[in-house]
């Protein structure tokens, strides 16, 4: 089980919804060496194709069963997960506006001017409506979830007053102490996974974690910019995971700041 060592700091964040997903601007994958990140993101589920030319009659029979027990294997095994279809994601602008600024929900193309940061979202996840109080609070800026289990949800907060990264052993305790669910997570972990990538063209630095925990699996990215540190969240139960980690997966690497100048010189992150 893991322990948190210390819970400093609150949190806050905005938004707005565009249509197509531009290339992201850092790299990562499960090592810290990791090629160049893309946020152009698909899942696919691919079936199984036989390449015996059959008689007509007889391979009409075939198809008909395959989709009947393809039915009843979907029946046995229970719930069909976010990415049991191609799976297409849309850019979300956020612009990380403090709660005495914010002046509604949503949001539109015309975020994109003053996005302080993107992700990708699934076309068929529902956003969430922030309000202002709990944005003032807990620093929630935007939240999206699957409809059909509001569990599997990705999400983002900030903290405003930062001038660089905190060292990673303490970030995770700066922004759990105004979220109690991340908090239960952490104490009950089995795992947590430590990673670090720099954005290629900036230099940016961003921490990776993966929290492997009974109550569920998260993915998050922190990173610090414009005097705000970010925090990008995918959070799912343990079984959607398992079916779904390559779109949860992809949803995560699609974070990234929006600017090309980091916080402050690479050498004092």
């Amino acid at each position: 089980m893991a322990s948190v060592a210390s819970l400093p700091a609150a949190l806050t964040v905005t938004a707005g919804v565009s249509a197509s997903l531009p290339a992201s601007s850092h790299s990562h994958t499960p090592t810290p060496s990791s090629s160049t990140r893309v946020v152009s993101l698909k899942c696919r589920a691919e079936a199984r194709k036989d390449d015996v030319a059959q008689p007509t009659d007889v391979a009409k029979w075939i198809g008909t069963a395959a989709v009947t027990l393809s039915a009843t294997a979907a029946l046995l095994c229970g719930s069909v997960g976010p990415a049991f279809a191609d799976v297409e994601l849309k850019t979300y602008y956020g612009t990380a506006a403090s709660a005495s600024s914010y002046g509604g929900y949503g949001g539109n193309a015309s975020k994109q001017a003053t996005a302080e940061y993107i992700y990708g979202v699934p076309e068929d996840w529902k956003e969430r409506a922030i309000s202002k109080v709990e944005k003032g609070t807990n620093g929630t800026d935007s939240e999206f979830y699957w409809p059909k289990n509001r569990n599997v949800k990705t999400y983002v907060t900030f903290l405003a007053g930062f001038r660089r990264l905190p060292p990673q052993e303490n970030v995770l305790g700066d922004i759990a102490l105004s979220d109690v669910n991340l908090q239960d997570l952490i104490l009950s972990a089995d795992e947590i996974k430590k990673e670090q990538h720099r954005d290629p063209d900036s230099n940016q630095l961003y921490y990776d974690f993966e929290i492997d925990s009974p109550l569920g699996h998260a993915l998050i990215t922190v990173t610090c910019a414009k005097n705000k540190l970010y925090a990008h969240f995918v959070n799912a139960p343990d079984k959607f995971w398992k079916t779904d980690e390559a779109l949860l997966r992809q949803i995560h690497t699609s974070f990234t700041t929006v600017g090309r100048d980091p916080l402050a010189p690479p050498d004092i992150f």
